[in-house]
């Protein structure tokens, strides 16, 4: 029996392991919408060019039409003998309209169509992921708004360093996301050049019309080279290069979350809706949302070393490697669209606990700063003389057990003759982070208007 698909050039079907190795129908009839989108703009334009009839034309995009319908009612029977969600398409339709649909594939190649899949596939996710993104920056900038002048300890090396607000804290995610939106939409601009008609590699020899095509199909031109057409998937790489720093910012937030719910640092309480519990203990309850969204992070990373591996030595032009471009990433874009409802479902979620963070933020003797930038600003003393007579007040305070404003004006002026009583004025965390009034400083002041622009910019770009 010759292989149906192939038809005269082999005498025998594929092996069943061939078969196994080969099919990507198990995965790839996610594009079944892209896919019959370029189809139904390349038979338009080969009717327009007068390449094919115009009845065939009517009756191969009716047909079309009637396969999507099947798609969506989950009616449609996907065959494993077929190997891909092209050649899918192509067998219903010609059970459908007949020897006509034959007359679709002309002018192309399913290496040019599976790469217009691809970048329609790849577009309307990036669309659908910076909606979503958009959203967790409202939610973070709400909250950061009504948080503006709570205040929590803020770390390096997780040392409590200074006071910050918890507002404040909240938008360097906002700002974050913001990068991670920019990346997504370089890429996009990138990838939005249209590959369909060239064809296998070296374009074809029939009069088709590139331009109208790229344009029915929302494109801002054809790509210009035919084999970099079917051999690009920069754009695929692109976007899991966005899709992966995304994830490494969800997944910072999501460790912050997992330690703040801790007793030991009580900051903020989930509601059972983004918590579960234990199998044996029974006052447990575990911020397991969170550690999805961390755990979840690797997957999305590992999705992009995949796909720069397999691309890595592939000469031009297309190479059946490119299949692996695809489980991967259809498996790292369901991983972060759910890591970021996940993430703005917790942010709603979540309640402060401002008492708990406001006692945590004067520990550790947070405001030596301030006390630091007292003596130059007030005394004149240069900084680096200022450090050194605030770190021997900050071992007075530390012998003595003591926080810094706990400390007589006698016991600071045994180490700096000059100060005076207004010292006491810059020691409490509230009048710490009033005081960095520096553009994207932590004062209430400073964040209150800048969660007020970004849901300004956020509500305006929704429009």
């Amino acid at each position: 029996m010759s292989n149906k698909m192939w038809g005269g050039r082999f005498a025998s079907g594929p092996d069943a392991i061939m078969e196994e190795i080969n099919a990507s129908i198990g995965f790839d009839y996610r594009f079944a919408a892209q896919d019959i989108r370029g189809s139904k703009a390349h038979v338009a334009m080969l009717a327009a060019s007068g390449i094919v009839s115009a009845q065939d034309a009517v009756a191969i995009t009716a047909g079309l039409d009637q396969i999507a319908g099947e798609i969506e009612a989950g009616s449609f029977t996907f065959s494993r003998a077929l190997e891909d969600i092209h050649m899918n398409v192509e067998s219903r339709l010609a059970e459908v309209v007949g020897p006509a649909a034959g007359r679709l594939h002309t002018a192309r190649s399913r290496n040019d169509q599976v790469a217009l899949d691809f970048r329609l596939w790849v577009r309307d996710t990036i669309d659908q992921i910076d909606d979503q993104l958009r959203d967790l920056q409202t939610c973070l900038a709400e909250k950061a708004q009504s948080c503006a002048a709570m205040v929590m300890p803020g770390f390096t090396h997780m040392q409590s360093a200074q006071p910050v607000t918890f507002g404040h804290h909240l938008l360097a995610y906002v700002e974050m996301l913001a990068r991670d939106r920019g990346r997504f939409a370089d890429a996009r601009k990138r990838l939005n050049e249209c590959p369909l008609g060239a064809a296998a590699l070296a374009g074809t020899s029939f009069p088709i019309d590139r331009h109208a095509t790229a344009s029915e199909l929302g494109f801002d031109r054809p790509t210009a080279n035919s084999i970099d057409s079917v051999s690009d998937r920069d754009f695929v790489m692109e976007s899991l290069s966005a899709a992966a720093i995304c994830a490494v910012h969800l997944s910072r937030f999501a460790e912050e979350i997992v330690l703040w719910v801790t007793p030991q640092f009580g900051f903020v309480n989930l509601s059972d809706k983004f918590t579960t519990g234990s199998s044996i203990m029974p006052q447990k309850r575990n911020p397991d949302a969170a550690e999805l969204v961390r755990g979840k992070s690797g997957r999305v990373i590992g999705a992009l070393v995949g796909m720069l591996t397999v691309m890595k030595g592939l000469p031009l032009a297309y190479s059946k490697d490119m299949q692996e471009d695809k489980e991967g990433s259809f498996d790292a874009i369901h991983a972060l669209s759910l890591c970021v409802a996940a993430m703005a479902g917790m942010v709603r979620d979540m309640s402060p606990a401002s008492e708990r963070m406001k006692a945590a933020a004067g520990s550790g003797y947070s405001t030596a700063t301030d006390l630091a930038d007292w003596l130059v600003r007030k005394l004149g003393l240069p900084f680096r003389q200022a450090h050194h007579v605030t770190g021997s007040i900050v071992k007075i305070a530390a012998d003595a057990g003591c926080n810094l404003e706990d400390l007589s004006l006698a016991q600071m002026q045994a180490v700096e003759p000059t100060i005076t009583q207004e010292v006491f004025s810059v020691l409490g965390v509230e009048q710490s982070v009033r005081s960095r009034t520096s553009y994207g400083g932590t004062s209430p002041e400073n964040v209150t208007a800048q969660a007020t622009n970004w849901l300004t910019r956020l509500a305006d770009s929704d429009k």
